[in-house]
């Protein structure tokens, strides 16, 4: 039984499954997606470039409920509507419009970590699993049946790029095997337990703010969370703006000093953490200007140990 469905798709998850698609023998008469901003072009496959190299007609509209675009995507007949990784929320009207189902590829398990920038706030809180989870649409976000959900395991330094790559992989995978059932009208429909539910919202650059007062895990959570090509954790030191890249936890290496604190030892770059642990800097850059993590003392003009601020004392 044959297929049309209008993609609305962004980024790595928007070109793999809408590959699988096309390998599947969807018709795709129409890909909604996003214009390329210059950061992400750098790190993250083209949606509108995969598109076009399979003759697909592309639309970057700036609002997807605009009433004479909700006309556009009806006039095409879809079976399917699919969601992946779509930057807008599609509104009731689009959704209609889908005879045989509206769906969207999340990468989270849901119903954990609904809402924005799932994989990113997984490695933030410190999760060691996450994954992508097919569920129909609904007026409300990500709360529709699943259909199909994969895990993925998240590494204690992984970063959100290497957790999402992840996540990329077994949505392809999903998207994939549950094809054909729903092609078939088969495919299963599970509702969300509404108990089990978390939601986060978007996260701005200014979130990416260390507090020293937190713990190694903490912060090394918060670096890992939004590494490049994501803003990064950074903190004001002295007058310089001190951005930690990368970093991992020195499990068994003891703090050398009572206050949170820079210093550099034997050609290494650690820091003791207010909230317990040690961290060792792998990466970091300061003023936006890539800085050896053995050369921070320069940097950062101290010789010895840095004495860091809490956030609270730095506010004052």
């Amino acid at each position: 039984m044959s297929a049309r469905a209008v993609v609305f798709a962004n980024h790595d998850v928007g070109v793999r499954c809408l590959r699988v698609l096309l390998a599947a023998g969807v018709d795709v008469p129409l890909v909604v997606t996003h214009r390329d901003e210059p950061h992400e072009a750098l790190a993250f496959d083209s949606v509108t470039d995969t598109a076009r190299a399979h003759g697909l007609e592309v639309t970057l509209p700036e609002d997807v409920n605009d009433a004479a675009f909700c006309e556009r995507v009806a006039a095409l007949e879809p079976d399917f509507i699919f969601s992946f990784y779509c930057r807008q929320m599609i509104g009731a009207r689009i959704l209609g419009a889908a005879r045989r189902g509206a769906l969207n590829m999340h990468g989270s398990l849901l119903p954990a970590y609904r809402g924005r920038a799932p994989v990113n706030w997984a490695v933030i809180r410190g999760e060691t699993s996450t994954g992508a989870t097919l569920h129909y649409m609904t007026d409300k976000p990500d709360a529709g049946d699943i259909v199909d959900q994969e895990a993925v395991p998240i590494l204690p330094d992984d970063t959100a790029f290497d957790v999402f790559t992840k996540v990329a992989v077994v949505a392809e995978i999903v998207l994939w095997r549950s094809l054909p059932a729903l092609i078939a009208g088969s495919a299963p429909r599970v509702p969300q337990d509404a108990a089990r539910a978390s939601y986060f919202g978007r996260r701005r650059p200014e979130d990416g703010r260390i507090d020293w007062v937190w713990s190694a895990k903490t912060i090394h959570d918060l670096v890992r969370g939004v590494a490049p090509p994501y803003p990064g954790a950074f903190a004001i030191v002295g007058a310089r703006k001190l951005r930690l890249l990368r970093t991992t936890i020195e499990h068994g290496r003891a703090q050398r000093h009572a206050a949170p604190a820079l210093y550099v030892h034997d050609g290494a770059c650690y820091v003791d953490c207010g909230g317990g642990g040690v961290l060792r800097v792998i990466e970091a850059d300061v003023d936006g200007v890539p800085v050896a993590a053995a050369a921070l003392g320069s940097a950062l003009a101290f010789e010895r140990v840095l004495t860091l601020q809490a956030e609270s004392e730095v506010a004052e």
